[in-house]
């Protein structure tokens, strides 16, 4: 008599095409990949102070709908070359979403919305989605959440965030050793800073862990380290965490760790309180703070969308509004993101000196 002792849980078992395949149909030409590169070096030369600019991570808190992404986009590359010399703007393109308990799971996992799952679809249209926005001009971000997913889409990423959820998970923290993009990540959700210095020390070590090669291969990874991980402050449920008191805290944790006092300061979740609304408020505060000489604040996060808000997951939902977290809308993003490349160019220039 046989008895069964595994995958007693498990319904079913779905093949997808392996990362290499997904490429070989979707493939990075030769420009995009040139774009990409350029990108990673202009964050990078930010984090090693040899780029002036402040940077700005700023979109949807999540893509839903790929034809008000590609509209999002080309109004963002405008203001991102009329603020250049100021900012250097990557855009948000999150596919997944981590849940606090249940609901969607991302663009990837969903992407029609209805509890179909069809994941292959979802990682081909995620996909295009970044080419085409690469090949627009602007560079890309996005929250590295499923340690298989890097293999199918990080070549097209500048910008990568570990979420305040998987800041102390050691699969995250040996994923992020391995990724190519500078990697920003968040404090804890109860606002723990030393999480994410712990984080920051075991992501730009070498480690050995369990994944998966382009082929689709379960396989033996081995990474380098990565040197351009960064912490984000994003506050939590003991406050915000961006006021000067905070930053210097912060700095000296790091400089204590040994490791850069390179900060980010994410505007939104509980730095804004929750309320989008009070986004552009922790924007103008951390400006004052770089106005007033300080070095360490390398960038920011904003949450922003073609219109202000947001709106549960129904049949009917309105064009350009987000599913997820609220946003900031693009007549708000627009004019904020102007008003800061206007303040903070006489700033970031003695910065620069």
């Amino acid at each position: 008599m046989e008895h069964k002792t595994e995958n007693l849980n498990v319904l079913a078992h779905e093949v997808l095409p392996s990362p290499s395949e997904i490429k070989e149909d979707l493939p990075a030409t030769p420009e995009v990949a040139d774009a990409v590169l350029e990108a990673r070096r202009c964050v990078g030369n930010i984090l090693e102070r040899r780029d002036r600019r402040l940077l700005v991570v700023v979109g949807p808190c999540s893509i839903h709908d790929t034809d008000a992404a590609i509209e999002y986009a080309g109004r963002l590359r405008q203001i991102a070359r009329e603020t250049s010399e100021s900012l250097y703007i990557v855009m948000r393109a999150y596919f997944e979403k981590p849940r606090t308990t249940v609901g969607w799971k991302g663009f990837i996992n969903d992407p029609y919305l209805d509890d179909t799952f069809r994941i292959e679809e979802g990682i081909r249209r995620a996909r295009e989605l970044l080419i085409d926005i690469t090949r627009m001009g602007l560079p890309l971000s996005t929250e590295a959440l499923d340690p298989i997913m890097p293999q199918y889409l990080h070549d097209l990423i500048t910008w990568s965030a570990i979420g305040a959820r998987t800041t102390e998970s050691q699969t995250h923290r040996e994923m992020a050793s391995g990724l190519s993009s500078a990697v920003g990540v968040k404090n804890g959700t109860d606002g723990s800073l030393m999480v994410a210095v712990n984080a920051l020390k075991s992501m730009t070590r070498p480690h050995r862990f369990l994944g998966i090669n382009p082929s689709g291969q379960v396989a033996v990874i081995h990474t380098r380290g990565n040197d351009q991980a960064h912490i984000v402050l994003r506050g939590g449920n003991t406050g915000t965490n961006y006021d000067p008191e905070s930053i210097a805290v912060c700095e000296t944790a790091l400089r204590e760790a040994g490791l850069p006092a390179n900060i980010m300061v994410d505007c939104s979740h509980a730095n804004s309180s929750k309320d989008h609304r009070r986004q552009p408020a922790v924007a103008r505060a951390v400006t004052r703070q770089i106005e007033a000489g300080n070095a360490s604040i390398i960038g920011i996060m904003l949450e922003s969308n073609l219109a202000e808000g947001g709106q549960p997951l129904s049949a009917n939902l309105r064009y350009g509004v987000s599913i997820t977290d609220a946003c900031i809308g693009w007549e708000c993003t627009e004019s904020l993101l102007r008003e800061l490349a206007g303040r903070l160019s006489p700033a970031l220039t003695k910065r620069a000196a």
